[in-house]
């Protein structure tokens, strides 16, 4: 039997060998925090949850490709947010979003749903900022909730350094301006 305190590189060591109760393992330390990441960004908690679990399946996969695993989470959390994007880009195309409908849960460190005025605070926040155009969405999202800085977004919406800075600074202040109007 595996021990929830096993070091992450033993598990990832067992992984790679085909150890299924070490997938599972991993799979439960990462899937919370990985589907949140998506459901972010896709907008639809079925489409989050298909993306979170083609993004493990690539990830143990892929994992004898990993030089360093130490750094699993963030490896496994750029796989998590390039196949969201992928998907949102698909979605958006068939014009299946509807972001209306799409309803976001803060949760604190334990998970536990909080109904107090700070996470309504942040609940109308992240309603405004998936009420911005979808660019601007998208840009907001990776850098002020998975904190990602210019160069990784510019990377990952294959845009230029210098618009990357720009649509960030203008979502920003189209977020403000939203922010102030209902305010």
């Amino acid at each position: 039997m595996l021990s929830t305190n096993q070091d992450i590189e033993q598990l990832l060591e067992l992984c790679c060998k085909g150890h299924q109760k070490s997938q599972i393992e991993i799979y439960n330390r990462y899937y919370k925090a990985m589907y949140n990441t998506s459901l972010r960004i896709v907008r639809d908690s079925y489409k989050a949850e298909d993306v979170m679990q083609e993004s493990f399946l690539t990830a143990f996969e892929k994992l004898n490709t990993l030089k360093d695993k130490t750094m699993f989470g963030s490896w496994l959390k750029r796989i998590v947010i390039n196949n969201s994007i992928a998907e949102y880009n698909r979605l958006t195309k068939e014009n299946n979003v509807d972001l209306e409908t799409v309803l976001y849960k803060v949760e604190n460190t334990n998970g536990i749903e909080e109904n107090d005025s700070k996470n309504e605070k942040v609940k109308h926040i992240l309603d405004s900022i998936k009420q911005l155009k979808s660019n601007y969405s998208l840009g907001l999202t990776l850098h002020l909730i998975e904190g990602y800085d210019y160069e990784e977004i510019s990377e990952i919406m294959n845009i230029s350094y210098a618009n990357c800075r720009t649509l960030i600074s203008r979502a920003k202040e189209s977020l403000r301006q939203k922010l102030s109007v209902s305010a």
